[in-house]
């Protein structure tokens, strides 16, 4: 894979991992700097319920219904955004897709404005050590930045070092029990995606049970290929 099926178009990136591989942490990087812009799902949920756009409203009546929001309205909420002029340099897909089905949705997407998955990133771990690394993480509640109790703590105990709040909070499913559910339910169900994207050579793999810092050069390396300028 070369990086160079789409030149004339901004690039498109997806990065695929279970939960705790360092997803939205490296996509925050990657947007630093590249000047992509992250997508998740949730966010691109939240922003566009308070915005209050069409598929905005869809998805509110199914949250507050207690539904979950489907897959055609989470496509009809990706469409409005990759039209937004900041997304005009690339974009990278954090958690998004995590079926067959939304990847074959995202391809016909993407083919509407001439665009293409230009590289879709496998950050690949080790499930028992997985385990450990996410009953260690914590959020702060100001900001949203990421720590960990051994990996990635605060300067100062119990203060973000981005916008010094005291809001510290660990999501309750972060036990161990429950993350092994999660970790099978992921390989079991993105298996398939691994594949696809094989097969269309526009897959490549990404040891995340390395250091972040190590993990980011890896994601650069591949992104600069795409002859994204820093």
């Amino acid at each position: 894979m070369d990086g160079s099926a789409h030149p004339e178009t901004a690039p498109v990136l997806i990065l695929l991992g279970p939960p705790g591989a360092g997803k939205g942490t490296q996509a925050r990087m990657l947007e630093d700097r590249f000047g992509l812009i992250q997508l998740s799902t949730g966010d691109l949920l939240r922003a566009a319920v308070a915005a209050g756009t069409a598929a905005g409203k869809q998805a509110k009546q199914v949250m507050e219904a207690g539904g979950l929001v489907s897959d055609e309205i989470v496509l009809a909420i990706l469409r409005d955004r990759l039209a937004s002029p900041d997304c005009a340099k690339g974009v990278i897909l954090d958690g998004f897709p995590r079926t067959l089905g939304q990847a074959e949705a995202l391809d016909a997407l993407l083919a509407e404005s001439g665009q293409a998955v230009n590289v879709a990133v496998s950050l690949e771990v080790d499930d028992v050590k997985m385990v450990m690394r996410i009953t260690g993480r914590f959020t702060c509640g100001g900001c949203g930045e990421g720590y960990h109790d051994t990996f990635k703590p605060p300067v100062v105990e119990g203060t973000c070092d981005k916008c010094g709040s005291t809001d510290m909070k660990r999501r309750a499913d972060d036990n161990a029990k429950t993350v092994m559910s999660r970790l099978d339910a992921y390989h079991a169900q993105t298996q398939p995606l691994l594949a696809y994207y094989d097969d269309k050579e526009v897959l490549q793999t990404v040891d995340a049970m390395q250091s972040i810092d190590a993990i980011a050069a890896a994601l650069g390396k591949i992104t600069a290929s795409l002859n994204v300028a820093s």
